[in-house]
């Protein structure tokens, strides 16, 4: 999943278009686990082309609790790839999609769980498993959250362009 992180420079509005492309075509449902995006991430895929049609929807969990009762997360550190791996699963059994995506992390101004600010962890749960990556972004708490929700939807749509290959869906 690194690889593709900052590849991308289009807008939000406009990965979410192609992944409404995406999934359209290839008849699969997608939804969101989100904390320190507190929603954005689902937000944007909700605006895109037949939404009603694709999008499952999205939980936001922003506190620990609602991380372990909501999405099944073990209790322990929440600011790991494991809990983002976790949310990510949990959310698409509970909402019933394919592919999902999961962001947690600590935006800042200050660090949590020895991490420091800026960082954060994202997983893409789909057909074949989870992928999961930490990155570390800098600046404010306000840019962490806009370059992570970049982020999450080139990761979601790196993960739907492989399944479209795997699968050969039209591209």
């Amino acid at each position: 999943m690194r690889s593709e992180l900052g590849a991308d420079t289009r807008g939000v509005d406009d990965i979410a278009s192609e992944i409404a492309d995406r999934v359209l075509a290839l008849g699969v449902r997608v939804c969101t686990a989100e904390s320190l995006t507190t929603g954005r991430i689902a937000a944007a895929l909700g605006k895109a082309r037949e939404a009603s049609t694709w999008f499952a929807g999205g939980v936001v969990a922003y506190t620990d609790e609602a991380k372990f009762s909501a999405l099944g997360v073990p209790r322990g550190p929440v600011v790991s790839e494991h809990c983002a791996e976790q949310m990510a699963r949990g959310a698409a059994e509970l909402l019933q999609a394919e592919v999902s995506v999961a962001v947690t992390g600590a935006a800042g101004p200050e660090g949590a769980e020895g991490h420091p600010a800026g960082t954060v962890m994202l997983a893409v749960h789909g057909p074949d498993g989870a992928e999961v990556c930490t990155v570390q972004f800098a600046g404010e708490p306000a840019d962490v959250v806009e370059q992570t929700i970049r982020v999450a939807l080139v990761s979601v749509l790196a993960c739907l362009e492989r399944l479209a290959a795997r699968t050969g869906a039209a591209q």
